[in-house]
């Protein structure tokens, strides 16, 4: 070989190890760069409590594995044991995997807030126990969850009957899939609708399976989903918030928490917990549902959701959306009310002071005397088109009022402007613009006596003009090298950046703000909020000035199409203070961007690179009767241009009428990319990068799991003495036998059981494949798989030779197949791991998402363990064979992204006609 040629595996080594290492910087930043845990513990006054309730005996029978629970704590678990409850009945339904006893947080603080109000009113939090079954891996339990969950709203409901205030519905929390299972009461054809009129889920995929492993699952969420679309006018009774965690979660993504935007459906909120006012903070999966700030924010929720006279949860669809979105998405820093006074009196002996400068700033400490400042309108309109005020007292009490009086200094009766604020961390803001309110003669500002508090008022005129800049952001290729810079030399309270060009998932960019002030006095902290229009996806940034604060800006949702509002960010800026603005494109956050939105998709595309490996050592056994290394062939037959356009094509014909109906005559299922794009989850080049990324893991993967089978094939040697070679047929009495033994297995408990032992069989048959290329050669063992190379051709006989050559071949071949077997196990694990965890209920898996694939898998692999190479590069159909992966892994790449069950469909064919290949060849002989 020469000098050329031992310098491209290097080479490729080199390049694939620097997309493997692309790759790894994605998964670093989405799972462990993000901001640090800003949420507080929730914890028990008293010792949590869980009373089992019992369920009707067929109920019990129908599901074995499945408890429903009602919390308490102290005394009040006592009085609950003889089940004469009087509260308001909340279900928690939790995810996959989870625990009922997640519901302790909400329970608990629920109860300190009814003994507040003297337990005038109160919640009774119900609890369901799933067996933390792995819902979110395996779709056959679902609909049992379902139909469970709507068996306990009618036995919680029978618990209340004959009550006074019996209530005639249950509110539902739904954590992760929990939240999905509630949606899909809906789907029940026995279902009342009438049931549920509240639904708040946590952190809960409702768009898409983060990963779509079974048919299954994939099934259930197209049928909630659906079924949501098309009958959402009967949805108006049911009131539905879903809160997302944020950049900390990296097991749901938030753009999949986000319900789906109906315009005839008014009555759903979408929320991310960085959002939340209160909170601010981001979540990850599990601490959604102890974060102390976001469940301080649901209990306050419901508190405020009672209507006085029923004492249950209001059955008024607006009023239920007024509350959520003063609790979730604007709050006042004012207690809820469903009908405020427009009007008050402005009563008291406080001074009235008149403020005709159109920039004013008050600092309040120990005054004993109320004041009023009240500033005229009139001279400031003509100037300017807005007002901003802001107060560091975050108090519930009325603070800002616009009055009509025009021939007075003073003013009795205003028009109480205190629900126009917003509450920030560190202060209460209120903007209006001044056409929209052409009645009002004055702004009055009040400031109460204050014993012993320090907070200060600031109130400014000014253009919208003046205090908003546009910023354009970088280009995604500048890799962070350019920037785009502002400088503010703030006179004001307020600015607004605007960041033009900035509305897709793939942007990332880091905003550095660097804020020098004039004089070194204490201040007030400055407010960094990233605001984006389209969605409650809003993060807030506190920090001290002068300082150099850095912000991550990415989105979890992309602009919707026909919307042209910018995203923003606001600083509430310090007013002797400048404040420099630099943006630029993050590379490694643009690749968590690409991990967090498409890491489901990773196996299709290493398969994809695999499948074309194994494609292309056929074709070179065809040709030269000799199997390529897996790497080496990885590198000749993985190309992208293989595959990418003819899915590029498709996509971009489908945006056709005429092909689309051609497309669906033939009965073929949409192109999974179509379907992303319309999601605007897909951007251009994403499909490249991701086959590439594919290719720099398979590449790695193969490399290790050659080294892996070497270093076992050693140590067997060392434990199990080699046996002579024989030469067998592909199909005896005993394996026929064992095929049909792990059939059985197959059919009567799971099948991904079966595909784990053949799999274990098949690798250690592989480790024989080992020993029989080490008793071929004294003088070489299988810690190489290139040794062949080095063995001087004048010391082997020509026999000996030849039969290690076809040894090598083989074992080149058998660790392709393992490679892909692998990939099949992987992906039918989760039904395993289900299985063995319900075995105490059933011995069968059902339903069962690989039963037929296993049986078929089972087949192949016994007798492809026991083949060389020699019986399938004579064969007749090799040459088909050896196309075949080709259009297989175009198919993979169309169909198989958004459906991660259809991968060892494809990959099974593929084997399939390899053991053809074997079986014809042995036949001709």
């Amino acid at each position: 070989m020469g000098r050329a040629g031992r310098r491209l595996p290097a080479l490729a080594a080199l390049f694939y190890g620097a997309l493997a290492a692309l790759v790894l910087l994605g998964v670093r930043d989405v799972m462990f760069l993000y901001e640090e845990n800003r949420c507080s513990m929730t914890y028990m006054y008293e010792y949590p409590e869980y009373l089992k309730i019992k369920l009707p005996k067929k109920i019990a029978r129908r599901y074995p594995a499945y408890e429903l629970y009602l919390y308490g704590e102290g005394s009040y678990a006592e009085e609950n044991k003889n089940l004469l409850l009087t509260g308001i009945p909340v279900l928690f339904l939790p995810g996959n995997a989870g625990s009922y006893k997640q519901v302790r947080s909400l329970g608990s603080i629920a109860l300190r807030k009814a003994e507040d109000v003297d337990f005038k009113y109160h919640f009774n939090f119900f609890s369901v126990n799933f067996n933390e079954e792995l819902v979110a891996l395996y779709g056959g339990s679902l609909q049992r969850q379902t139909k469970f969950v709507h068996e306990c709203i009618k036995v919680i409901l029978k618990l209340y009957k004959d009550r006074e205030f019996a209530p005639s519905s249950v509110a539902i929390v739904g954590h992760s899939m929990g939240g999905l299972v509630a949606r899909a009461l809906l789907t029940l054809k026995n279902f009342k609708p009438e049931l549920v009129n509240l639904l708040i889920t946590q952190a809960t995929p409702h768009v898409a399976p983060v990963m779509p492993l079974d048919k299954y699952l994939t099934d259930f969420y197209t049928a909630v989903n659906n079924h949501w679309i098309l009958k959402a006018q009967d949805l108006r009774n049911l009131t539905t918030l879903s809160v997302a965690g944020g950049f900390r979660d990296y097991q749901v993504r938030s753009g999949l928490a986000f319900l789906p935007r109906l315009s005839q459906h008014d009555s759903a909120l979408s929320v991310v917990s960085s959002a939340v006012p209160r909170a601010w903070a981001s979540t990850d999966h599990l601490s959604i549902v102890w974060c102390k700030e976001l469940i301080l924010a649901t209990v306050r929720a419901f508190f405020d959701l009672i209507d006085e006279n029923t004492r249950q949860i209001t059955e008024d669809p607006k009023k239920r959306m007024s509350v959520l979105n003063h609790h979730f998405v604007r709050h006042p820093a004012k207690m809820f009310e469903e009908n405020p006074d427009t009007f008050t009196h402005l009563t008291g002996a406080f001074n009235w002071i008149t403020v005709k400068a159109s920039k004013w700033t008050y600092s309040v400490y120990n005054d004993s005397d109320g004041k009023y400042f009240a500033f005229p309108l009139a001279s400031h309109r003509k100037s300017y088109s807005h007002v901003y005020c802001e107060n560091s007292m975050l108090d519930t009490s009325s603070w800002i009022y616009g009055c009509m009086n025009t021939n007075s200094s003073m003013c009795l009766e205003a028009a109480d402007l205190s629900r126009r604020a917003e509450l920030l961390p560190t202060t209460k803001v209120v903007m209006l613009k001044l056409l929209d309110y052409p009645s009002l003669s004055h702004i009055v500002i009040q400031v109460p006596p204050a014993a012993g508090n320090k907070y200060t008022l600031g109130c400014e005129f000014f253009k919208e003009d003046s205090r908003t800049v546009q910023l354009p952001v970088t280009h995604l290729f500048s890799f962070g090298f350019s920037s785009s810079k502002i400088i503010l030399n703030s006179t004001g309270l307020f600015y607004n950046v605007q960041l033009q060009h900035f509305n897709q998932i793939y942007q990332a960019f880091k905003i550095y703000i660097d804020s020098h002030c004039q004089s070194l006095k204490e201040r007030k902290p400055s407010v960094y909020r990233l605001h984006i229009p389209w969605s409650y996806e809003d993060s807030i940034t506190v920090v001290k000035v002068p300082s150099l604060a850095e912000i991550s800006a990415k989105l979890h949702m992309a602009q919707p199409h026909g919307d042209s509002s910018l995203p923003e960010l606001n600083i509430y800026s310090s007013p002797d203070c400048q404040y420099e603005v630099i943006l630029k494109t993050s590379l490694l956050q643009v690749l968590g961007q690409i991990v967090r939105f498409h890491a489901g998709a990773f196996p299709v595309y290493i398969v994809s690179n695999i499948l074309l490996t194994y494609g292309g050592q056929l074709s070179t056994l065809r040709s030269t009767g000799q199997c390529s290394d897996f790497c080496l062939e990885l590198v000749r037959a993985a190309k992208p241009y293989k595959v990418e356009p003819l899915i590029s094509i498709v996509v971009f014909l489908q945006g056709f009428n005429w092909f689309r109906e051609i497309w669906e005559s033939l009965s073929l299922p949409e192109v999974d990319a179509a379907v992303l794009s319309s999601q605007d989850a897909w951007f251009p080049l994403v499909s490249l990068i991701l086959f590439l990324f594919g290719t720099g893991i398979a590449y790695w993967s193969g490399v290790f799991f050659s080294t892996s089978l070497r270093l076992f094939s050693s140590l067997w040697l060392t434990l199990i003495r080699p046996t002579e070679l024989q030469k067998d047929k592909l199909i005896t009495p005993s394996r026929l036998c064992g095929m049909i033994s792990l059939a059985l297995v197959s059919w009567t408990t799971c099948g991904a059981f079966a595909v784990l032992i053949i799999y274990l069989q098949y690798l250690f048959k592989d480790s024989g494949h080992s020993k029989e290329t080490s008793q071929n050669s004294s003088t070489h063992t299988v810690k190489a798989q290139s040794s062949v190379d080095s063995i001087p051709e004048e010391t082997q006989s020509p026999s000996n030779s030849k039969t290690l050559a076809e040894a090598i071949n083989s074992l080149k071949m058998h660790i392709t197949v393992l490679n892909l077997f692998t990939w099949i196990v992987l992906l039918n694990l989760p039904s395993l791991i289900y299985w063995l965890k319900n075995l105490r209920y059933s011995v069968r898996l059902d339903p069962d998402p690989c039963r037929s694939t296993a049986i078929i898998l089972v087949c192949i692999l016994e007798i492809l363990m026991n083949s060389s190479t020699s019986e399938v590069k004579s064969s007749k159909l090799l040459k088909i064979a050896a196309k075949v992966p080709l259009p297989l892994s175009v198919a993979m790449l169309a169909f198989g992204r958004m459906h991660l069950y259809r991968v060892p469909h494809f990959v099974t064919f593929s084997l399939l006609l390899h053991v053809l290949c074997c079986l014809c060849n042995v036949h001709s002989m």
